[in-house]
Formats: structure tokens, sequence, C-alpha cells
């Protein structure tokens, strides 16, 4: 059942992303300053007033082209050839196999040294990307704390998107390629106490790396339909603090 769950969760998500990415509309709270993950940044001149926090470096974009376009392919590039979403894609998705101890289905077997899968193996550099955006959804997590008369504030809406910041943040320090880049290659940790410190603290979070991997989904996915909701006038954000 495990193969199957994994799967309907993925595909879930990936018709989910998609489907929303080229809405192009509903990401952006003016009254609050949510931006959703989804579309952050927005540097078009597409986007809705305000929601363009590094400037607009594009001119408008033609309606069937996402806002989000450079988000996507980054982050998609990530989780796409992350460790583990590989594995959960080849046992859910094309049963290549199911499981451990399964006969593979496929008669032959090359690995990933064709293409495409061969660009599987960018995984480290779409991380150096996943590291950029991590950043700018910590400074879309402090502008949320906006009060709708410009001043200080907290709604549910801050809540939900700081949750979604610490399971994204998990996920991406867990990483493999997170824990080879800040102590690979190493002969003498005493050497490098720090490398060695951050090496250690990645290495706790690396066994839980699936289970953030998955939880991380979920939050994403809350945090986005949420933000769309209020965008759409669907309900109003529950202020805690003004």
């Amino acid at each position: 059942m495990a193969p199957l769950r994994i799967g309907v969760i993925l595909a879930f998500f990936i018709v989910y992303a998609t489907v929303r990415i080229f809405m192009n509309t509903w990401y952006w709270v003016d009254d609050y300053h949510y931006l959703t993950p989804l579309y952050s940044p927005c540097i078009t001149e597409s986007c809705v007033p305000n929601s363009s926090h590094l400037g607009t470096w594009f001119g408008e974009f033609p309606r069937v082209i996402p806002f989000s376009i450079i988000t996507f392919a980054v982050l998609a590039g990530f989780r796409g050839t992350c460790y583990y979403y590989r594995k959960a894609g080849y046992r859910s998705l094309f049963f290549a196999p199911a499981a451990c101890a399964v006969p593979e289905p496929h008669k032959k077997y090359s690995g990933e040294r064709k293409f495409p899968l061969v660009a599987l193996n960018l995984h480290r550099y779409f991380f150096y990307g996943a590291l950029l955006f991590g950043l700018l959804n910590v400074y879309d997590g402090i502008l949320a704390f906006h009060g709708k008369d410009g001043g200080f504030g907290i709604g549910l809406g801050t809540v939900i998107i700081w949750v979604n910041l610490v399971f994204l943040w998990l996920y991406t320090l867990s990483c493999h390629a997170c824990r080879h880049i800040v102590g690979g290659r190493l002969k003498n940790f005493s050497k490098h106490p720090l490398r060695y410190r951050y090496w250690t603290f990645v290495s706790k979070l690396n066994p839980k790396h699936g289970t953030f991997a998955m939880t991380s989904l979920f939050t994403v996915i809350l945090t986005d339909a949420y933000i769309m909701a209020l965008s759409a006038g669907w309900f109003s954000d529950l202020r805690i603090f003004n």
C-alpha cells in the first residue's frame, strides 16, 4: 500500500502545482502582504501591484506563460532530482521496482547514465537554487508580519507561512547534497571544526529527509491554498494581532 499511497500524493501535488502556476491569479493578499511560495518571486510587469518585492525584471508575460516559470523550474528541478523523490517516483509511479527484493519490470536497465535520466545528476546545482529561493521565502515571511493599517500584524496566514518555512528548510538542509557539501571530501574533521559542526547538524536531520520531503509537500499546498482563498475573497484572514 505504501507505493500506492505515496504515488497518489506525488501525483496530486504534481497536478495541483501545475494547475496553480498556470492560473496566474490569486497569489497575493495586499492587505497583509501574503505571497504564495509558488509565485515567489513575482518579477514581471504582469504581477499584481505590490507583489513584486524584488522589482520587475521582465515585461508582461503572455497569458500562457506562468509568472512563476523560473521558480517552478528551479524548485521542481530540486525536488525532481532529489534522491528521496527519485526512489519514491521509481517505486510508486514507474514500479521500477515497487519495493526491495521485487524483480525489475524492465528488460533492460542502464541506470541514470543516459538522457534524460542523466540530468538527475544536476541535483547539487538545483540545491544551490533551492537555497536562494529559501532565503527569498524567508524575506516573504518577514513581510507577512503586516497589519492592515500598515503596521505590525500577525494573522493565521502568517503562522501558516512560517510553519511552511520551517518544513521547507528542514527538507532543504536534510538533503544528501547539503550533507556532502558541508562535510564532504574532508580527510580530517579536527582541522575544520565549523564544517564538522555543520556536517553533524545535517547528519542528524538526514535520516528524516523523506519525512520532511513529504510533509513539506502538504505545507506548500496548504500555504498556497490558504493564500489563494484569501486573494479570491472566499473568506477573511483570522487575525491574531492587528
